[in-house]
């Protein structure tokens, strides 16, 4: 099984994220003058979210990015500073896999249809031998294993909106609405064929919520939410497989 389609998903998720708030839309930012964010431009208001948002402790992201070969992968990750995260990702819809990462180990779950899809083109007899050892079940590595070194990486989220830091914007601010409830401001961008619609939060601090990617009729979206809320990586106990004794 290619265990490195793992680490796709994450980098991923990263690149993605390095996006937001840089495109490059020609024309002047107008400013306003009442409201949220009165006298910043729209350019001004995405660059203090990315600001803002890179500051977080922890938070999840949730949504559908390109993997970078044509398809899309689907996240809900929770992740913070100190290395903890905790979610489920899948591939091209072909299956899903839960990962925890609560300190110095990786805990992985595959269901059989990602694993299959993962082993195509191998023997038969290996890969049913695959299915048979590791769907639905447990397994753990140690995080600085060769398999498990980006997934760790990931994991720092530091590391992931490391791309979020020094980004200017020329944003244009559009009208107010709510994202899950939170009031916000929203903001677009093209670059290229790409339109970006940024969706900021207009009370509390101005954290980034949501990002629409719009590329033809195609409209992909992330979310972001519970920020600087604990995450719960809790080890799983029972029958876990240990990879590294294999």
């Amino acid at each position: 099984m290619r265990r490195t389609a793992i680490a796709a998903v994450c980098l991923a998720t990263a690149a993605t994220a390095g996006l937001t708030a840089c495109g490059s839309e020609g024309g002047s930012a107008k400013k306003a003058e009442k409201g949220p964010f009165a006298g910043m431009s729209g350019g001004e208001i995405a660059e203090k979210a990315v600001e803002t948002t890179s500051d977080a402790k922890s938070l999840r992201i949730k949504g559908d990015v390109p993997d970078g070969e044509g398809g899309m992968l689907a996240l809900d990750m929770a992740m913070d500073t100190k290395g903890k995260c905790a979610g489920t990702m899948g591939m091209n819809k072909e299956g899903s896999i839960e990962l925890i990462v609560p300190g110095k180990t990786v805990y992985m779950k595959y269901d059989e249809k990602f694993l299959r899809a993962q082993s195509k083109g191998e023997p038969e007899a290996d890969v049913q031998a695959t299915v048979d050892m590791l769907a639905d079940r447990w397994a753990k590595t140690k995080a600085t294993s060769a398999d498990a070194k980006e997934i760790a990486a990931f994991c720092d989220l530091d590391t992931v909106l490391a791309d979020f830091k020094g980004v200017s914007s020329v944003a244009r601010r559009g009208g107010t609405t709510k994202v899950d409830g939170t009031p916000a401001i929203k903001l677009t961008e093209t670059d290229g064929k790409e339109k970006y619609t940024l969706y900021v939060a207009t009370e509390g601090k101005p954290y980034l919520l949501r990002v629409d990617t719009e590329k033809g009729a195609k409209v992909d979206t992330l979310n972001f939410r519970d920020y600087d809320k604990p995450v719960k990586a809790t080890a799983p106990t029972g029958d876990v497989l240990d990879l590294d004794k294999l």
